[in-house]
């Protein structure tokens, strides 16, 4: 994997971001929402105690592709974690947690509402244990509201938020959006929650429960559709739109030599789309004389923008001429594609990581540099149950007290 950032090459850089550094945190969550805003938390120094039941963990463990029963989903969101695979079902196992809570500064969970109170895990009884406690909660619908003790999943969110609604050809079905977009959204609002919530803690000395939910991170995108049609008193109507982008010409995808290039041309680009495509006449053609005719025009200017693209043997050829005249324009990548393509490489967004039953492979990059350097944590993904000695004994029980809790059930572990 040349030309990847790899974890020797970051660890020069581990030092410069660890903001969270002495933030310990218990970690309930599984699958993506949750495990992805405490994986941000620990490639920023914060200790991470990834709570598991057993005897399998966090779903996430069988997720496919696997390689040597290990999967890379897991491994990509968990690294750096240490694994306490304890039964929530026992009080035994319920009160090595609350033994825990004085230690800990954030818990995070990604139940439906209901179940941590069950368990005795709410934030009001953790709160006797720890009164400056954060807790954030992340679920699909929310803590409270008519739909909160509903169970989600990541598209049932994006059909929620309207997001599915506006996403697909006109004449076509409503199409969910290729990747976990909720679970990750709502994953990096908790991330900046628990953020916002340490810096309020640091200057107040109190803690606060977050409450985040996947409906609520995707309704937030919407930047046109609920306030235009809100405005319009009812006259706007979100809609799918396909390939193009409903308000403004030329605005979408358009066929290139090889596949599929985006341009977007406003009305303070418009003026270098002309001679970027040899027909400057057009600056003076009334079809495209301002964005409300070339919008009405947009099938003609579509047809002259992709005839014009056809002349070039690429669409790499297509992009530089169009780079040159300051026309905003990119590729179509897939993210195979993109694993490779030198934005990311020289960005580093694309890391190598090790796992020591995967190997060697890629994964996205943390999203945000500090001073010019991104974190990239240089640590494994835990076997199930890991760290349960480690753990229960800095609470003082050893030896035969701990075999006795693995005799009973309370503590887990099995590799992989």
């Amino acid at each position: 994997m040349q030309g990847y950032q790899t974890a020797e090459m970051a660890d020069a850089h581990n030092d410069s971001s660890r903001f969270l550094d002495g933030i310990r945190v218990l970690d309930f969550t599984q699958y993506l929402a949750g495990p992805s805003a405490t994986r941000l938390m620990a490639e920023l120094g914060a200790e991470i105690i990834k709570v598991e039941q057993p005897p399998y963990g966090d779903p996430m463990r069988a997720q496919s592709p696997r390689k040597n029963r290990r999967s890379g989903s897991f491994v990509q969101q968990n690294r750096g974690k240490q694994s306490l695979c304890v039964d929530l079902r026992s009080e035994a196992g319920i009160d090595l947690l609350y033994k825990l809570m004085p230690t800990i500064d954030v818990v995070v969970e990604n139940f439906t509402p209901g179940v941590m109170a069950r368990r005795g895990l709410d934030y009001d009884t953790l709160t006797t244990f720890r009164p400056d406690l954060i807790m954030a909660s992340v679920s699909g619908f929310g803590q409270d509201g008519p739909l909160a003790s509903r169970s989600s999943f990541d598209f049932i969110a994006q059909a929620y938020s309207g997001l599915m609604h506006v996403t697909g050809e006109p004449d076509g079905p409503p199409m969910f959006v290729g990747t976990g977009l909720g679970d990750t959204v709502a994953g990096v609002h908790a991330f900046a929650g628990i953020g916002f919530a340490l810096f309020s803690r640091s200057r107040t000395g109190k803690g606060t429960h977050i409450d985040v939910s996947m409906v609520d991170a995707l309704f937030h995108a919407h930047e046109n559709n609920v306030q235009a049609h809100s405005i319009t008193e009812g006259e706007y109507i979100p809609r799918r739109e396909g390939r193009h982008y409903g308000p403004v010409a030329p605005a979408g995808s358009f066929k290139g030599p090889d596949g599929w290039i985006v341009l977007l041309c406003g009305v303070n680009q418009i003026a270098s789309l002309w001679p970027a495509i040899d027909q400057p006449q057009l600056a003076d053609d009334p079809r495209f004389a301002t964005n409300e005719t070339r919008v009405e025009h947009r099938d003609a200017l579509t047809k002259i923008i992709e005839d014009w693209m056809a002349g070039f043997d690429s669409d790499e050829a297509v992009l530089a001429h169009l780079a040159e005249h300051r026309v905003p324009s990119g590729p179509v990548l897939s993210p195979a594609d993109a694993i490779n393509h030198a934005y990311y490489v020289e960005r580093g967004m694309v890391r190598e990581i090790s796992d020591r039953l995967i190997g060697n492979f890629a994964i996205p990059g943390f999203p945000i540099a500090f001073d010019g350097t991104r974190p990239n944590l240089n640590a494994p993904a835990p076997d199930l149950g890991e760290h349960n000695e480690q753990i229960v004994g800095s609470l003082g029980v050893e030896g035969d007290a701990i075999a006795s809790l693995v005799d009973d059930g309370v503590l887990f572990s099995k590799p992989r």
